[in-house]
């Protein structure tokens, strides 16, 4: 194979952060492992029984590009409730991630700015970069607030999109309503796209999620059923915003995924009304024993959601501390995958008890250690 075969834009995209840490992991045996961002419950047997159900009916073939009609229904129905904002319309999309690439590829040009609050999902800049699109980092450490002073002072005239995600990924930071608000508002009032991404908003255990819809009515919000309901490997999401901008995406996602899986989104209209409190009140106590177990040894900052603590390395870098903790068969993150620093690593208690409680031994071994 020649090397010019390969496109430039795939240069722009790094695995080798993940790589290195399964690297370095492949010869762990029987690892405690909290690196998983999935959670660790199966998915609820009433939406498998639906799934199988639309399969034995014969729901298998392409649905609309749009999604099916119960579904968008009742998913429109629900929006409306929450927003009642004039132009909000919802499609349903092939996962979350998807939805990300179609809103960043449809809106995006070559050379323009998108605003990426650091740390960051890691999808954000590589999807970025293959629009042509320049991710621009805004630092959040030490507390991972957003400051909309250096939001303001970032903006320019090539600004054309700012990435918010609250429950965040890595850090568990749930925006609070003044910072949403701040950011919703000065979004609207410089013109600029303003993309939520609330895949983990039914994870907040300390404040009301709330998102920046609220006060900007041209946000386009992207969820899914993945985290919410353990459907990750299911591929089912779904966005609202200002109808011309869906209509673009749809018109994308006819042209890549052409739609999410059929049978899928008959039990996304079950999952709808699936109660998941128990998992949530699960997770606030998974959190509230890491918090417990750790907080006296480590710093931790954020944490008030999702499944994720991004935790300030005690010594070295996060790329240190993460080797030290795989030579004592704990598997993590380094903080450098999620973030342009490399002081902190991730943990997810998306995971047993017992689990947690080996993971937390090891890291009070470690610290005490030095």
């Amino acid at each position: 194979m020649k090397e010019s075969w390969i496109a430039d834009r795939m240069q722009k995209i790094d695995a080798s952060g993940i790589r290195k840490v399964f690297d370095l992991a492949a010869n762990m045996k029987d690892p405690v492992n909290l690196s998983i961002g999935q959670p660790h419950f199966d998915t609820p047997q009433p939406i498998k029984d639906a799934l199988y159900k639309a399969v034995e009916d014969g729901k298998n073939a392409y649905s609309q590009t749009q999604g099916i009609a119960p579904l968008l229904q009742r998913l429109q129905a629900d929006v409306d409730q929450e927003y009642g904002h004039a132009d909000r319309k919802v499609f349903v999309s092939s996962g979350t991630s998807g939805a990300l690439m179609l809103a960043i590829s449809t809106l995006v040009n070559p050379g323009e700015e998108v605003i990426i609050f650091d740390p960051f999902f890691v999808m954000y800049k590589h999807l970025v970069s293959l629009a042509g699109g320049v991710p621009v980092m805004i630092s959040t450490y030490p507390d991972f607030d957003i400051d909309i002073g250096k939001v303001e002072a970032a903006i320019n005239d090539k600004t054309k999109l700012i990435i918010c995600n609250s429950p965040a990924n890595p850090t568990g930071r749930v925006g609070q309503a003044a910072e949403m608000e701040a950011l919703a508002k000065l979004a609207k009032e410089k013109e600029i796209v303003l993309v939520s991404d609330e895949i983990y908003r039914s994870f907040c255990y300390d404040s009301e999620f709330v998102s920046p819809a609220k006060w900007n009515d041209e946000t386009i919000v992207i969820d899914g059923f993945s985290k919410s309901h353990s459907m990750t490997g299911w591929r089912l999401g779904y966005v609202h915003g200002p109808q011309a901008v869906l209509q673009q995406m749809i018109k994308l996602q006819q042209f890549t995924f052409v739609c999410a899986p059929h049978p899928v989104q008959w039990a996304g209209l079950s999952a709808l009304d699936y109660d998941i409190s128990p998992y949530v009140d699960e997770y606030k106590a998974k959190r509230d024993f890491m918090l417990n177990e750790l907080g006296n040894d480590y710093d931790i900052r954020g944490a008030d959601g999702a499944f994720y603590m991004f935790v300030k390395a005690p010594w070295g870098t996060g790329t240190e501390f993460v080797k030290k903790a795989i030579e004592n068969n704990l598997l993590i993150i380094p903080g450098n995958v999620f973030s342009s620093q490399d002081s902190h690593f991730r943990i997810s208690y998306a995971a047993e008890q017992k689990t947690l409680e080996r993971g937390v031994e090891i890291l009070k071994k470690i610290v005490r250690e030095g």
